[in-house]
């Protein structure tokens, strides 16, 4: 494992893109702790943003997690650029040639997704835990490491998403073409998504909930669900128009953590059965 993420990483340490990248995720994630002290004014309260409580704990874990997943675009597109760029260069007829099989070719490619997936997951615990230590009223021991689950599924979402970019990487061979189908994907469940809707509403299903716990992507997102309605200033103000009648749910649903476990493995097999099949 080691030799091939050290392969890996070798190959990062040159790419002056990959860099870049990884550059502006990280000034991103600090940014995003500075953010307690914008000031703001709404519904008659007038602070920064730390007064509202979003940093304290463990609500934080929430809060941080569901905002920086949007940010790992920004590394998904280190790894497809990576897994592209290996075709136009010839690097990964070259590993064949040093004596690597495709068999170690797809395990050095999921071992750095796993690699990146549990370094984003440690920024974004350091900067959390900082920011609550800094903002949060409440500091004892138990509360603050309560409702970590929130890092396990930030860690699974990033998982399933580098793999299915890293299989999208593999597929196109090109990396803007490659992010394209990403995109395309995403429209394709969005479609989806709502057409059970529509179908729901007429025949009164219940198909876009297993949609929701099935599509890639879908389950992804599900895994860490919005925390707005978790701040006390949103809370009360929504408790004004009456939506008490409303089940709100932020649980982490095994189903989606089994959904993303498994498609993950899909995503690195079809890799690997397509670069078994191709004459590279």
């Amino acid at each position: 494992m080691k030799r091939l993420l050290d392969i890996e990483f070798h190959k990062f340490r040159y790419s002056k893109s990959s860099k870049t990248l990884t550059i502006i995720y990280l000034v991103i994630v600090v940014l995003l702790m500075l953010t307690g002290m914008i000031r703001i004014s709404f519904n008659q309260f007038s602070g920064s943003l730390s007064d509202l409580g979003i940093f304290n704990f463990p609500l934080i874990w929430h809060i941080t997690t569901y905002f920086t997943s949007y940010l790992k675009i920004f590394i998904a597109i280190v790894l497809v650029s990576l897994t592209a760029s290996e075709y136009s260069n010839r690097t990964i007829k070259q590993n064949l040639i040093d004596g690597l099989s495709k068999k170690e070719l797809i395990l050095s490619k999921f071992y750095l997704a796993l690699t990146l997936a549990v370094l984003t997951t440690l920024i974004v615990f350091i900067a959390s835990l900082i920011l609550g230590l800094i903002y949060s009223d409440f500091n004892e021991f138990s509360i603050i490491f309560s409702q970590m689950g929130y890092l396990g599924a930030f860690f699974l979402a990033h998982l399933i998403f580098f793999c299915f970019c890293l299989f999208a990487g593999i597929l196109i061979k090109r990396s803007a073409f490659a992010l394209g189908f990403v995109f395309v994907w995403y429209i394709f469940e969005g479609i989806l998504n709502i057409i059970a809707r529509l179908v729901d509403g007429f025949y009164d299903t219940s198909i876009y909930d297993w949609l929701l716990h099935i599509l890639p992507l879908n389950a992804m997102s599900n895994l860490i669900k919005q925390p707005f309605t978790k701040i006390d200033l949103v809370e009360s103000t929504l408790n004004q128009i009456s939506i008490a009648e409303i089940d709100l749910q932020y649980d982490i649903e095994w189903l989606d953590i089994l959904s993303v476990c498994i498609w993950s493995a899909l995503f690195i097999y079809w890799s690997y059965v397509l670069l078994k099949r191709r004459d590279l």
